[in-house]
């Protein structure tokens, strides 16, 4: 069974800059395709930024060119480096991962099956 977690979360003020971290176990041997969503009470979830095995990366427009996704050097492990956080940047943040997904649904969470607990992240002036 596939446990993912994620840590980093926090308060932060507007402008600054929060780095998240995921790491999902279970069966070492496969690559699991990873990403980054985000939820606020009453919305949906939002697909943030996913990474691809060959390293090809997907960002929400919301968040491109503040947000960088990355692949640790650990087998299955997920970063999330946010600058420049705006306050509607606030948000649950979840890791999520799965062994096989489209490649169009890179940002859908319907196409991943494992889900971390959340980090909240709050932007704030």
């Amino acid at each position: 069974q596939v446990q993912v977690v994620e840590s980093g979360g926090g308060s932060v003020q507007i402008g600054g800059s929060l780095r998240l971290s995921c790491t999902a176990s279970g069966d070492q041997s496969r690559d699991y395709y990873m990403a980054w969503f985000r939820q606020v009470p009453g919305k949906e979830r939002e697909g943030v930024a996913s990474i691809e095995r060959d390293g090809a990366t997907t960002y929400a427009d919301s968040v491109k060119g503040r947000f960088l996704v990355s692949a640790g050097n650990v087998k299955n492990t997920l970063y999330l480096q946010m600058n420049r956080l705006k306050p509607e940047d606030t948000a649950m943040y979840y890791c999520a991962a799965t062994i096989w997904r489209p490649e169009s649904d890179r940002l859908s969470s319907q196409a991943y099956i494992n889900w971390g607990r959340g980090t909240q992240v709050t932007v704030s002036a």
